[in-house]
């Protein structure tokens, strides 16, 4: 699964990344705090994720497949294949989709468990 070398760089195969259940849903997460405290990149599977916030992790959502709302502080947006959304820390934010959305989520730094905050 894991690939490094001393020449500064990891390699991972989606499929070979480990699928985790989360508040979100079920996420597979090739690159973790584990591996980099830099970012974390996770492929996550969401229906009604838990409104939260991070204090340090500022995430950017690709969204892959389906279609859902995102709230965002106090805002609604529809989101689709195509959708960007970049979301900074202490603003509180879910996904929710009856069909369920694929979305790849990209954290800098890194998120660990300590900066999960729900509402």
């Amino acid at each position: 699964m894991l690939t490094t070398t001393t020449k500064g760089y990891l390699v991972r195969r989606l499929h070979e990344a480990p699928t985790v259940p989360c508040p979100c849903g079920e996420s597979t997460r090739p690159l973790t705090h584990a591996d980099t405290p830099a970012c974390n990149l996770h492929v996550t599977f969401i229906q009604d994720s838990v409104k939260h916030y991070h204090k340090a992790c500022t995430e950017v959502y690709y969204i892959l497949e389906g279609e859902g709302k995102m709230e965002l502080n106090d805002d609604v947006i529809d989101i689709a294949p195509g959708t960007i959304v970049y979301i900074e820390p202490f603003t509180p934010h879910r996904l929710y989709s009856a069909e369920g959305v694929r979305t790849i989520v990209f954290g800098v730094p890194a998120l660990n468990a300590e900066d999960e905050f729900f509402i």
